[in-house]
C-alpha cells in the first residue's frame, strides 16, 4: 500500500511561505471522487488471522483488478487502508460515469472468481460507497466533509441489510450529489433505490444499488 502522501506529492498543492517553507493542504482542498469499501463480516469469529490474511490479498487483488477494468489506473488514486477495507480517492479528470457503469460489474466478477476458489471463510461480499467532493491532505492522510459523508454512507443500516439479504456479492450506495449529478445520466439509473441514512448524527439519503440483482433481471430468459 501506497501511502497517501508519500505516492503522490502532486495531489495536495503547496503554499510557499515569505521564509520558503512549504505549508501543506490545511489550507487548499482539492476535488476526488471517494471511494470507500469494507469486507461484510470481515471480523467474524469463523475467521481466523490466516483467513484475513488472505481475504485482504484477494480484496486488493480484486480492487486493483476492477479499477484497471473500468479504465482506471490504480497507481493514479490516492488509497488509505482501512483494515477491513479501503479509502480510494479517484483524481477529478477521471469520468466519474466509469465508477457506476464499470467497476462495479468488475468487481462482481472478481468476487466471484476469488469465491469459487476459495472455503467459506475466505470468501468475500462488499459494501461499497460513492461519493465526491473537496478533501484536504495532511501528513496523515485526509479528511474533510466529503469523506465523512462517504464513510458514513459506507455503515448505513440500509446499505448493510441490503447487502445480508441479497444473494449477490456487493451492495452500492452513492450519495444524493452523486446520485443527480452521474448515476441518473447512466443506463443503470433505473437499478438504484433512495433510502434515508441517519448514522453518527449525520442525517441524508443515499442511493443503493445491488449490480448481482440488476444483472440477472436484465439477463434473458433461458429458452424452455
Amino acid at each position: 500500500m501506497v501511502p497517501l502522501r508519500e505516492k503522490n506529492e502532486s495531489a495536495a498543492p503547496a503554499v510557499t511561505s515569505p521564509a520558503g517553507s512549504q505549508l501543506r493542504d490545511q489550507l487548499l482542498a482539492v476535488h476526488r471522487t471517494i471511494v470507500v469499501v469494507d469486507v461484510e463480516g470481515f471480523g467474524d469469529q469463523s475467521r481466523t488471522n490466516v483467513h484475513q490474511v488472505t481475504i485482504r490479498d484477494g480484496f486488493y487483488r480484486i480492487m486493483r483488478e476492477a479499477l484497471a477494468c473500468a479504465g482506471i489506473s490504480w497507481d493514479d488514486c490516492d488509497h488509505e487502508d482501512r483494515g477491513d477495507g479501503v479509502l480510494i480517492l479517484v483524481p477529478a479528470e477521471v469520468p466519474k460515469s466509469l465508477l457506476v457503469e464499470s467497476l462495479p460489474t468488475a468487481m462482481v466478477t472478481g468476487l466471484r472468481r476469488h469465491n469459487g476458489a476459495h472455503a467459506r471463510p475466505e470468501q468475500i461480499r462488499l459494501r461499497m460507497s460513492l461519493h465526491a467532493g473537496e478533501v484536504c491532505y495532511d501528513e496523515h492522510g485526509v479528511t474533510g466533509a466529503s469523506v465523512n459523508l462517504a464513510c458514513r454512507l459506507l455503515d448505513a443500516g440500509p446499505l448493510k441489510r441490503a447487502l445480508a439479504e441479497a444473494p449477490g456479492v456487493l451492495a452500492v450506495i452513492v450519495s444524493s450529489w452523486f446520485f443527480d449529478e452521474v448515476a441518473r445520466h447512466t443506463g443503470t439509473a433505473g437499478d438504484y433505490q433512495c433510502v434515508n441514512v441517519a448514522v453518527k448524527g449525520t442525517a441524508t439519503t443515499g442511493w443503493i444499488y445491488l449490480p448481482d440483482r440488476a444483472a440477472a433481471v436484465s439477463r434473458p430468459q433461458r429458452p424452455a
